[in-house]
């Protein structure tokens, strides 16, 4: 039997062939996520890798930012004055922020409007709860 050409092949074998075309499609479909996927987390994790150096350089900076007002405040007023006032002005910085991140915890542990609205919807759809009866 001669092999048919792509036009003269019958509804019913298109149709017999659409199975594996559609399967080939996914897996073709999915060898595409997966490659592009890891092509992102490869240069995501990049990315965090120079940011977690970056942070570190800038740790260092401080530290010689620090020193440096240290030393200038040395030129007005005893060495151990200007330290305790750098270091005062560094726990007051860290008082400012600690309060804000409770704050943001605050904030953060309140329950979420859209979990309450579902259990009020999933308490009518069962017929209990607070709702509106006519």
């Amino acid at each position: 039997m001669a092999a048919t050409s792509n036009d003269d092949r019958s509804l019913f074998q298109l149709i017999g062939e659409l199975p594996d075309t559609v399967s080939t499609l996914i897996k073709a479909e999915i060898d595409q996520i997966k490659a592009e996927i890891s092509y992102k987390i490869k240069h995501f994790g990049i990315g965090s890798g120079l940011f977690a150096a970056a942070a570190v350089v800038a740790v260092f900076l401080l530290f010689t930012l620090i020193t440096a007002a240290i030393f200038a405040l040395a030129l007005v007023m005893p060495a151990w004055a200007a330290a305790l006032t750098v270091s005062g002005v560094l726990v007051l910085i860290i008082a400012v922020l600690v309060w804000i991140g409770i704050t943001n915890f605050k904030r953060g542990s309140q329950p979420l409007e859209s979990v309450e609205s579902l259990k009020a919807d999933l308490d009518a759809l069962k017929g209990t709860g607070d709702y509106d009866r006519h």
